[in-house]
């Protein structure tokens, strides 16, 4: 079978498996520490805003696939090539609005994460405005 693979028209993985774990992990703690930010701009955690989302991968069928996935939860979505590398894919947009209270944006996060290793894309992080 490892010949078959050697020799098959697959995309190469862009997410393996250990570097699904590294990136939940940085996602993941990188999130409370975010929101500390967030609160010095009086995002209580009642607050509700929407999160800006990034993803990258190295097909514009799997960009296409994540982008239909964030679709279906109501997300708006935006993908294409990025202008740096015409190899990379990069897929951003918004949630809808949900409260900045650390268990929902740390379970958000790691759905994220998720989402995107089952669409073999990395998920890089969120932002947002707390004017909104």
């Amino acid at each position: 079978m490892g010949i078959f693979k050697f020799f098959s028209n697959e995309p190469k993985k862009f997410v393996p498996r250990e570097s699904f774990v590294e990136i939940t992990n940085r996602q993941l703690t990188m999130t409370p520490q975010t929101l500390m930010q967030l609160r010095k701009y009086n995002v209580t955690p009642e607050k509700e805003l929407k999160l800006e989302f990034f993803f990258y991968t190295n097909t514009s069928a799997k960009a296409d696939a994540l982008a239909t996935a964030l679709l279906n939860r109501s997300y708006q979505v935006n993908h294409g090539p990025s202008a740096s590398d015409k190899n990379i894919q990069i897929i951003t947009g918004w949630t809808a609005k949900f409260p900045m209270n650390d268990s929902s944006v740390l379970e958000w996060t790691k759905d994220m994460c998720e989402l995107g290793f089952e669409h073999d894309c990395e998920f890089d992080g969120w932002g947002t405005n707390p004017e909104q």
